[in-house]
């Protein structure tokens, strides 16, 4: 993809998640996420349809996505990056396929929520043109209550 002013330098293939990947998914599901999504919701995401994508690096999955499209809008709905590989521009390329595959099918822009405390995925979103529209109040469950959502917005 060509995001003016991002360059994409990670090692990685890119393909559509299966069944059979919803076990290495959810390792790092549980590792990055206090309340990670369950198997089920994942088996879900991928007999319904919706574009569910796995980043590789050696065959060792280093991001996945789950989006939804539809009447010209698309929702991300997942993006993760193995904890440990975070910052190092996984989530940069992963996040760019995705746009690409939902301009692809015809989508006029990408909604997705984040943590106001996750600071890193804030900055990435931002230089890729992602704009605050709202706030959902207590969306994220915590181990201390909950946390708002930031609704953000890209045109594509």
């Amino acid at each position: 993809m060509s995001v003016p002013g991002v360059a994409i330098a990670v090692a990685y293939s890119m393909r559509r998640m299966e069944e059979k990947d919803i076990a290495a998914i959810m390792e790092v599901e549980r590792l990055a996420y206090e309340f990670p999504w369950t198997v089920g919701i994942f088996r879900d995401c991928i007999r319904s349809g919706y574009c569910c994508r796995v980043a590789e690096n050696n065959g060792l999955p280093v991001a996945y996505a789950v989006m939804s499209v539809g009447a010209r809008e698309a929702h991300m709905l997942n993006l993760c990056v193995r904890p440990e590989l975070q910052n190092k521009g996984y989530g940069r390329a992963i996040l760019a396929d995705m746009m690409d595959l939902a301009r692809r099918l015809r989508a006029d822009i990408l909604f997705l929520e984040v943590r106001p405390s996750n600071l890193a995925a804030r900055a990435l979103y931002e230089r890729l043109g992602f704009n605050e529209l709202a706030t959902r109040t207590g969306y994220y469950p915590t181990h201390r209550g909950r946390e708002d959502a930031l609704i953000l917005a890209r045109h594509l």
